[in-house]
């Protein structure tokens, strides 16, 4: 990891990870480069009434760019006091990017045009409905689509879920229908989605939530499944179910960190 960039020792990162996630924010809106939040700060930022029983650690920044903008990410981020990892920048040029703060030991994940790991998620069209995060529709996506999911995704599944209804819009509101679209275009993202709902709806007991809490979870996480198996199929995610579990649907993301 090399930074060759000086920093203003008055603008180093805080040691707070949402007070800097929202410092980022604002020293990009400032300074015009197109940055949004995604992960569990993100979806934290959209928890009006965070319950404890979905609390969780957060660890590092996630945060997507559009393809057009990436090169602007590095003089940019050191001078908000991280250093890059040149060699692992450099093989992912134009796709991704890490930084880290190394006193706090924290990561800062960028992923440029579109978010990809098992599967992809498209980011460009849909970038600036919101002004911090990506729509609610999509940071659902980026955990529905992790195959090996943990209790962590799990976790953050449900605390986009019971805060904010399903519809066909994106005002504080889960776009199902833009969920639902990407599936039936998509077998490999289908089966992972519907696989992480029944997931999500085979661990409700293992949370500490009120009744109605997980009323509200298992209503909204069945419609979920209901709308995504509702939608026509396109041609191609008809070939390609045909060929089933019998040949892997999803890529194995690369372990950093």
């Amino acid at each position: 990891m090399t930074n060759g960039s000086r920093i203003d020792p008055a603008d180093r990162p805080l040691d707070d990870i949402v007070a800097e996630a929202r410092r980022i924010l604002a020293r990009a809106s400032a300074g015009s480069v197109p940055l949004r939040l995604i992960g569990g700060v993100a979806i934290h930022l959209h928890s009006s009434v965070p319950r404890q029983g979905l609390a969780r650690p957060f660890k590092d920044i996630d945060l997507v760019t559009p393809r057009t903008r990436g090169r602007e990410l590095t003089s940019f981020i050191a001078s908000l006091g991280y250093a890059a990892d040149d060699p692992f920048n450099a093989m992912n040029a134009g796709r991704r990017a890490l930084y880290y703060d190394t006193r706090r030991e924290r990561q800062l994940d960028v992923f440029v045009g579109s978010f990809e790991m098992c599967h992809v998620v498209p980011i460009a069209d849909r970038f600036e409905i919101e002004p911090e995060t990506l729509p609610l529709a999509e940071l659902l996506l980026t955990k529905l689509q992790v195959v090996e999911l943990n209790e962590k995704d799990m976790r953050d599944i449900m605390a986009l879920l019971v805060e904010h209804e399903l519809g066909d819009h994106d005002a504080d509101t889960i776009n199902a229908a833009f969920v639902a679209k990407l599936c039936a275009e998509d077998w490999g993202l289908w089966r992972t989605c519907t696989m992480n709902i029944e997931r999500s709806r085979a661990g409700l007991e293992s949370f500490n939530l009120s009744s109605d809490d997980r009323r509200v979870l298992a209503d909204r996480l069945e419609s979920l499944l209901s709308r995504i198996e509702a939608v026509p199929k396109s041609r191609r995610w008809k070939l390609r179910a045909r060929i089933g579990d019998k040949v892997r649907w999803y890529e194995e993301p690369e372990e950093v960190g």
